[in-house]
């Protein structure tokens, strides 16, 4: 095996620290070719779907691939923008965001690279960008703020397989999750005051979460109990009452019993029960997506209004918003604690 090597290395190169950040991806195009492209790298991913290769093979290849790709391109059709994937023009404001607080706190041999677990920019490209500019010290930070082996891992799967080409690896940090960190869930509070004094109070605030099926859960998952705390913190925080709350979970295919409760069943049951108003936030989306403008903002508000309710508002993500890479700064500057970056900042600071 020939690993893979600088072009034109030399020993005396400056080393630096490589921040890369990770979201899910998105196809390249809102058309059935590009999305059926997309969901072939996304499905085969076995973090995803556990089930035995050769019959998920011909699940996926039999039927999934010739019917959702058409159906999937119309609803990415409806969020698309002159900016392209939502998702990805998100990422890239983040990472843009990122680099200059980054530089400013960590002394300025930073890199922040972005890439994309499925789709482009890929994670081998975003690597070889850092590698290029000889990152001895990478510290890698998937945007999934609760953990679930299906997103994180999946993440540090994609990672470690690529460096296993590497000649010469760099030291390498990996952020796990952030669910419960303070000034994540202060930036959630903050979105939800901000909807709450431009909207009014709703009766009924709903944190809505991607679903995983629940035998994952069962085996051992943490990715529910991090949900459930991360909404029980900012419940707390807004001193909401139980009754004015709930966590559901939205996103559910295939046959398989997935997290309860369904978001969609929440809100048509809140409907025909004359709930009037509800706000929904998706915190375990770190940028808008599908998921969420189409999903939440569009299907999931008619079957609200259709089952009864009158006033449905969707809060978005944190997205770029400075709060959220403040609070995304100081997580991975406590990540590099130690390394010669946050070691320069502190005899600094101590001077």
């Amino acid at each position: 095996m020939k690993y893979k090597s600088v072009v034109g290395f030399e020993h005396d190169m400056s080393e630096h620290l490589g921040v890369l950040m990770l979201n899910l991806g998105t196809p390249e195009a809102p058309t059935p070719t590009a999305v059926r492209r997309y969901l072939a790298e996304f499905l085969k991913d076995p973090r995803v779907v556990e089930i035995p290769r050769p019959i998920w093979w011909l699940i996926l290849h039999g039927v999934i691939l010739r019917v959702r790709p058409s159906r999937s391109a119309k609803a990415y059709q409806a969020v698309w923008t002159d900016k392209g994937s939502p998702l990805l023009d998100v990422a890239r404001r983040q990472a843009a965001g990122l680099q200059p607080l980054l530089s400013e706190r960590l002394g300025g041999r930073v890199h922040v690279e972005l890439g994309m677990r499925y789709g482009k920019p890929s994670v081998p490209e975003a690597l070889s960008r850092l590698k290029s500019l000889n990152v001895r010290r990478l510290l890698v930070l998937p945007l999934y703020p609760q953990y679930s082996a299906t997103t994180t891992a999946s993440t540090f799967d994609a990672v470690t397989n690529e460096l296993t080409t590497w000649r010469w690896l760099p030291e390498l940090r990996f952020i796990n999750h952030y669910h419960d960190e303070p000034g994540y869930i202060d930036a959630l509070c903050d979105s939800i005051r901000a909807a709450r004094a431009e909207h009014g109070e709703p009766e009924r605030l709903l944190f809505s979460f991607h679903g995983i099926p629940k035998r994952y859960f069962m085996a051992g998952d943490p990715y529910h109990c991090h949900c459930h705390k991360t909404a029980r913190l900012v419940a707390e925080r807004l001193g909401l009452e139980d009754d004015r709350w709930m966590v559901s979970f939205q996103s559910r295919v295939g046959r398989d019993e997935w997290l309860q409760p369904y978001t969609d069943e929440t809100l048509k049951l809140w409907g025909a029960d004359g709930v009037e108003s509800v706000h929904v936030i998706a915190p375990g989306f770190s940028a808008d997506c599908l998921e969420t403008l189409e999903e939440i903002d569009v299907e999931n508000r008619g079957y609200f209004i259709d089952a009864g309710g009158k006033e449905y508002h969707y809060i978005p993500c944190l997205n770029d918003d400075p709060a959220h890479l403040e609070m995304l700064a100081g997580l991975i500057e406590r990540h590099c604690g130690g390394w010669p970056e946050v070691e320069r900042l502190a005899r600094a600071e101590a001077a």
